[in-house]
């Protein structure tokens, strides 16, 4: 059982990750660090590191700026295009402990992957039709909403991650149900 969780912990944080790169990590670096709710093995261990503490502050402060300034964003999504899915794929690999038990390469194509479809979802889907629908104006709660989203995500994943699990089942089936329906109008008008 606790593998299992191991896995829906991963899940959570490189899914996390995909919103906000530095959060998930920083979740993991002071959970790891002071408490006994995630252990991290070599190398992974390195996030309990002050310098890597520090560096992740710093880097969550800038990106949490970046991400409010009008332009900026666009361009810091960009550049998050090949961070969030590598910060995905260390938050998978450093929590997963079954995973890691296999092969790392399994670990980090997962977190690689779930990290950059939630990046490649939000920066090509959601906040086009944000900035489009509300002429920019709706970009800076929606950031707020995004970093605060990746910090419960985070949390939750290590300290509660059945919850995790249930909360991706729920959002699964309500997208499944959508698209049904959808499919189901456009059929029958």
């Amino acid at each position: 059982m606790l593998e299992l969780l191991g896995i829906f912990s991963a899940f959570g944080l490189s899914a996390s990750a995909g919103l906000n790169a530095y959060i998930p990590l920083l979740i993991v670096a002071l959970l790891a660090k002071f408490t006994n709710l995630i252990e991290l093995r070599q190398p992974w261990d390195v996030l309990t590191s002050w310098w890597i503490i520090g560096l992740l502050v710093v880097l969550s402060i800038i990106e949490f700026f970046a991400d409010k300034a009008p332009a900026v964003n666009h361009i810091n999504d960009i550049i998050q295009t090949f961070v969030r899915p590598a910060a995905g794929a260390i938050a998978f690999a450093a929590s997963a402990h079954v995973v890691t038990d296999i092969h790392p390469i399994l670990s980090l194509a997962l977190g690689l992957l779930i990290a950059g479809g939630v990046h490649a979802a939000k920066s090509a889907v959601i906040r086009p039709a944000v900035t489009a629908t509300t002429g920019g104006a709706g970009n800076i709660p929606v950031s707020i909403a995004e970093d605060l989203t990746s910090t419960i995500i985070s949390i939750l994943s290590v300290v509660v991650p059945v919850i995790i699990a249930c909360i991706l089942v729920l959002i699964t089936s309500w997208i499944v149900y959508r698209l049904w329906v959808k499919a189901h109008k456009t059929v029958n008008p």
